[in-house]
């Protein structure tokens, strides 16, 4: 039995397809943000992957005023990941000059006791990138 003929017709002022074509998916997190280094792209790219909710350098914190009680040091950590109310600083830089940040990380916490914060150093950064694949923190994303 012969099938019955379509039916059918483009609509008028050209052809068309009948179905619109399929959405791209929306861009992930760290596609929409302009991060600071490479590796905070990449660490936020695992978050993104593990479906862990995070917020990029949320709150900077007093650590220092003057006199006049103008703030003069402060610091921004990297990350915050809500469902874990923890902050996470990464730090991809030589090990001899992670001083100032383990000293501002002390201040942090002796300053705002409840506020939890982590810092992430180059070797844990360079197991994830070799663990997960991810490309060197110096490569540059590709545009």
């Amino acid at each position: 039995m012969a099938s019955p003929p379509c039916r059918w017709q483009p609509p008028k002022g050209g052809s068309r397809l009948a179905v619109d074509p399929p959405h791209p998916d929306p861009p992930l997190p760290h596609e929409q943000v302009r991060f600071a280094h490479n590796s905070e792209r990449q660490f936020a790219r695992l978050l993104d992957f593990y479906g862990i909710e995070w917020q990029y350098e949320p709150r900077t914190f007093t650590l220092e005023r003057d006199k006049a009680g103008n703030p003069v040091q402060a610091f921004t950590p990297d990350f915050y990941l809500p469902a874990y109310d923890l902050y996470i600083e990464i730090t991809t830089m030589n090990q001899k000059l992670v001083t100032r940040k383990n000293r501002k990380v002390r201040q942090l916490k002796e300053l705002y006791p409840d506020i939890k914060c982590k810092i992430f150093y180059q070797r844990d950064y360079l197991s994830l990138v070799t663990k997960y694949g991810l490309e060197d923190p110096a490569t540059e994303p590709e545009q």
